[in-house]
């Protein structure tokens, strides 16, 4: 019976022990989950605005005739007209280049619309290219493009594109704009709760945005944006950081 009781004293007393080393466990495993949930995530938002000094411009020349020779040639009777109207903007030959010469042949369509096999016209094309550094001469040259459309010369304009150069340094300065402006988000959220902001946990940067100074653009796409339209625009970056916090 003594030997009964003995067992039954030792298997108490260890089960004791184990409960109060899982209770110190848990009670450790809860310190540490606890511990790790001590940090608040913020976003921060940092914008500046921007000029373009870089402007791109392309101008299509075509001529269309019977016969692809005369197309082709038609083409270059229609071109010196669009480097005069260029050079009386102001810019120079070294500004103004020419992709290849090329065609597509237009067929004749029947009394319903259908295409026919029949060879109606061929069109020569060429794409005029400006690159300047001055926009607001280019910007001045595009409202001016209509003369040569009202003249009848068989020309395609596209809108200028408005470019930044220094787009790098831009970003890198937004974003440690928008992270200054995640700590102080930070410091006014972890104040209402009394607490103090600790070291950076992680930081995401989110996606850059060069946006219409006038507003028209969104900010809503996936990957950022790059407004081309215009010379005045509006640079954005958003991060998202997280802080650690203590009481």
């Amino acid at each position: 019976m003594a030997g009964m009781r003995d067992s039954v004293l030792g298997l108490g007393i260890s089960i004791a022990i184990g409960l109060v080393l899982s209770a110190a466990i848990v009670s450790y495993t809860a310190g540490r989950i606890s511990d790790n949930k001590q940090s608040v995530s913020v976003k921060g938002l940092a914008e500046k605005a921007v000029t373009a000094d870089q402007a791109r411009w392309r101008i299509v020349v075509q001529g269309g005739a019977t016969s692809l020779p005369e197309a082709f040639a038609a083409l270059r009777t229609h071109r010196p007209a669009v480097v005069d109207f260029l050079k009386q903007q102001g810019f120079t030959e070294q500004q103004i280049s020419f992709d290849r010469e090329n065609y597509t042949v237009v067929h004749r369509q029947d009394e319903e619309g259908r295409q026919t096999r029949e060879i109606e016209q061929y069109v020569a094309s060429q794409s005029v290219q400006l690159a300047s550094n001055d926009v607001k001469r280019v910007d001045a040259a595009a409202g001016k493009i209509v003369q040569l459309v009202e003249s009848g010369l068989p020309i395609a304009v596209e809108d200028p594109e408005y470019l930044v150069s220094t787009l790098e340094a831009v970003k890198m300065s937004l974003i440690a704009d928008a992270t200054r402006n995640a700590r102080d988000r930070a410091g006014e959220f972890a104040k209402t709760g009394g607490a103090r902001v600790g070291a950076m946990k992680s930081a995401n940067q989110g996606a850059f945005y060069i946006l219409p100074a006038q507003g028209g653009g969104s900010d809503s796409d996936y990957g950022g944006a790059y407004d081309k339209s215009t010379i005045a625009k509006l640079a954005r970056v958003v991060v998202t950081v997280e802080y650690a916090i203590s009481q």
